[in-house]
């Protein structure tokens, strides 16, 4: 190729992106896992196991050549020159790997009335909330007093669990959770075929909620939080549940949440088997707000309003 030889782009191509930030550019090394790294300036971009993902613009690669041209704008004829000008690459040894924390439940508070209040603020139906609770998958901290919503594999176990603050915005997933199991609202017949997944647990009620207002049956649906736009816990219960026929796309309405509609479109028509099982449906974005819970709080709030006057007048 013009202005580089074979020789180089061999030599160029035996960067991977951790070896090459351990050694020259170590400052842009965050951990994010026991195994994974992200960068400082992009902390969506995911380094592991040999490979990079940059989550936020769907793009990824193996090589330190693929990071400098796909993430630093590079074009290939520069990056090659760049990385020929460092030494070769040292063996590459993989990071010591922090002992994990066994999974542990927080203490429960004796009452909830602090993660009762704090939903119910957000718009979402206390009926639904004493559902989640008499079942185990939501209730209250002692210590904190966060939301804790719980995620349990087929036999009940609690396997993952992520916190939301009921007087800030703290948000955390308790160490030792296996990402692949995450809340999940069932719906009232254990086969039922319906599956509508969201960003969040909050955004999971949001919904159930909503079909709630419209006046059809909450229950008639399993509701998923993925934590996030991953597919993991997607997969995982797709395995778990083989009943499952019809899937609802309800993520944000914002960049990350279109991306990853389109990451998940592409991961169940790329397998066989879920591409003839499974029919998509992509609901309308909200109308107002850039999440389903944000989009429940306007009529919500309207509806307070108007009680709030109402009760003025008497």
């Amino acid at each position: 190729m013009a202005g580089v030889t074979k020789e180089q782009i061999a030599k160029a191509k035996e960067w991977d992106l951790l070896s090459y930030l351990q050694t020259y550019e170590p400052q842009e090394l965050k951990r994010s896992g026991p195994r994974e790294y992200c960068t400082k300036t992009h902390d969506s971009l995911k380094i592991s196991n040999g490979k990079w993902y940059w989550n936020s613009r769907g793009v990824g690669g193996r090589t330190a050549l693929d990071y400098l041209m796909k993430v630093r704008g590079m074009d290939f004829v520069g990056a090659v020159e760049t990385l020929c000008g460092y030494s070769a690459p040292p063996p590459r040894k993989e990071p010591p790997v922090k002992p994990q924390k066994p999974f542990r439940l927080p203490e429960a508070s004796r009452c909830a009335s602090a993660v009762a209040g704090y939903l119910q603020d957000r718009g979402i139906d206390p009926e639904l909330l004493s559902v989640c609770m008499e079942a185990g998958i939501l209730y209250e901290s002692r210590r904190y007093q966060n939301c804790v919503f719980v995620g349990r594999d087929t036999e009940g176990k609690a396997r993952a669990a992520s916190l939301r603050g009921t007087r800030d915005n703290f948000r955390m997933d308790v160490e030792g959770s296996d990402k692949r199991y995450s809340f999940c609202l069932p719906a009232e017949n254990p086969d039922c075929p319906r599956l509508a997944v969201a960003e969040s647990p909050i955004d999971a009620l949001s919904l159930a909620t909503l079909v709630k207002l419209s006046g059809g049956s909450p229950r008639d649906s399993h509701y998923l939080s993925l934590g996030g736009t991953g597919s993991r816990a997607l997969m995982q219960f797709l395995c778990d549940h083989p009943h499952v026929t019809q899937i609802s796309l309800c993520l944000d309405n914002d960049k990350a949440g279109l991306e990853g509609i389109k990451r998940l479109t592409q991961e169940i028509q790329n397998d066989a088997e879920l591409s003839d099982r499974i029919k998509l449906i992509y609901p309308d974005p909200p109308k107002q707000g850039k999440d389903y819970n944000e989009y429940l709080c306007t009529p919500v709030k309207a509806a307070r309003a108007q009680q709030r006057q109402r009760d003025g007048a008497r």
